[in-house]
């Protein structure tokens, strides 16, 4: 009955369209080109051709609550610091809502920008070249976002039902460190894995389930929001932009679903890449995007619908205050920045810029979107993937999933054992943070996934 009503008054009042300025539970989809031209700095090389396809920068907005919800992925291998503070700042006021009420995330993919407008400034004020950091590109995709949204509000459309479906996807995703003897690792299995021995090797721990959230108009649906944790490589470093297999998979879903929007989130995908199912042939690609797009296609056709209105959408948020690794020194920082070169000098810009967000006590603010009985965690930088079965298994009463990839300040994000194993992920100069940010992390997750 509660359904029945609210469908006469979508039809009253806008004719099963627009419902900006009408009661009840309403969502705005969005979607920009996030894609640099020619010339401009990718994450490692510059852009020397155009490809066949576009980089995007999609989301969502939430509407009919005191304030709007946003919820937004882009195509680009980190957004950090200021960069992700600035970014979240502009949808939130096209919105008409508060920071705290955008997620915002990055897919990781590797032939794609980098944003941090921390280290960007850092680089300035050593007078050091800003390279993959320069804002300029990534100011202008943030000001067109922040115009479609505002335009996408006014064009808000009712919500009737929320509908949610998992699946597996099978031979796309496998564990990155593979554990040797003593307790440490012993080989890395990253995006290209041309060693057949260790191709051979078991899959090891991933999340295998990719989940399906998706938002109804009566029987249309509106927007589908997919989540899977898995490094999105199968090759870059080519010299043009590339969504890779995950944009691939989600075009594919938007060819067979096109009345909606289909928006992707990387999940705690830091330990798990496609290794063992891809030996750098650039057919793989496509295979990989098949098996994702198969296990989404499987997911959609399991959705469950259920009848929702305003009451059934909450948004909660904690504070992750993470400490920076014992070895981020500002001096040393310092002084190696007028003499480092390229990615070193890069990262170092970066490592620098969070250390002393760190100094500052800041948080990174983590929400939790509540709807009817699931529940999507919002969490920075590269996690393993066992925060993210952990966080289902807390409460396995609910339809839980994870976003991960959201502020890229702390990097990767091991668990506590994983500094002491060793291993590309945990090194000094990869990792921001230390075996104490697990205690932290699972607390966060716990109060979220705890609240009503």
């Amino acid at each position: 009955m509660r359904f029945l009503i609210r469908l006469v008054l979508c039809f009253v009042v806008c004719g099963g369209g627009s419902m900006a300025n009408a009661e009840g539970l309403r969502l705005a989809t969005f979607q920009v080109d996030a894609t640099p031209g020619v010339g401009e700095q990718m994450a490692y090389d510059p852009v020397k051709a155009v490809g066949e396809l576009e980089l995007s920068c999609r989301g969502v907005v939430l509407m009919g609550m005191e304030r709007p919800i946003v919820l937004c992925a882009v195509d680009w291998i980190g957004i950090g610091n200021d960069g992700h503070r600035v970014f979240r700042e502009a949808l939130a006021k096209a919105a008409g809502t508060d920071a705290d009420r955008v997620a915002l995330h990055a897919l990781h993919q590797h032939d794609a920008p980098r944003c941090d407008f921390s280290a960007e400034q850092i680089l300035k004020e050593a007078e050091q070249p800003t390279g993959a950091w320069d804002g300029a590109f990534a100011r202008e995709v943030i000001t067109r976002a922040a115009v479609a949204v505002e335009v996408a509000v006014g064009k808000a459309v009712l919500v009737s039902h929320m509908g949610w479906g998992e699946a597996e996807v099978r031979e796309v995703a496998s564990s990155r460190r593979l554990m040797g003897p003593g307790g440490r690792i012993r080989a890395i299995r990253l995006t290209t894995t041309k060693d057949v021995a260790l191709r051979a090797e078991p899959e090891g721990v991933i999340d295998p389930v990719v989940s399906v959230l998706s938002f109804w108009n009566g029987e249309k649906p509106l927007a589908v929001l997919s989540y899977y944790a898995c490094h999105p490589q199968s090759y870059y470093r080519t010299g043009m932009a590339s969504p890779d297999f995950p944009g691939i998979a989600r075009f594919m879903r938007g060819q067979s679903v096109p009345a909606a929007l289909q928006v992707h989130f990387n999940g705690a995908g830091g330990n798990v890449g496609a290794g063992k199912y891809n030996d750098g042939n650039f057919e793989n690609r496509v295979i990989l995007a098949q098996r994702l797009a198969d296990g989404m296609k499987r997911a959609w056709e399991a959705t469950e619908k259920t009848a929702i209105g305003v009451e059934d959408v909450g948004w909660e948020n904690e504070s992750l205050k993470l400490d920076a690794a014992e070895h981020i020194r500002e001096e040393a920082l310092k002084a190696d920045m007028m003499t480092e070169k390229g990615l070193a000098l890069l990262h170092g810009a970066s490592r620098l810029a969070w250390l002393r967000r760190c100094q500052k006590g800041e948080g990174i603010s983590v929400p939790c979107l509540r709807v009817g009985s699931a529940r999507v965690l919002h969490m920075p930088g590269e996690l393993f993937v066992e925060y993210q079965l952990a966080a289902k298994a807390m409460r396995p009463d609910l339809k839980v999933a994870m976003a991960a990839y959201g502020d890229y300040g702390p990097t990767y994000i091991g668990l506590a054992r994983s500094y002491a194993e060793g291993g590309y992920e945990t090194r000094d100069d990869v990792s921001n943070v230390g075996p104490e940010a697990e205690e932290k992390v699972m607390g966060v997750m716990k109060k979220l996934l705890g609240k009503p």
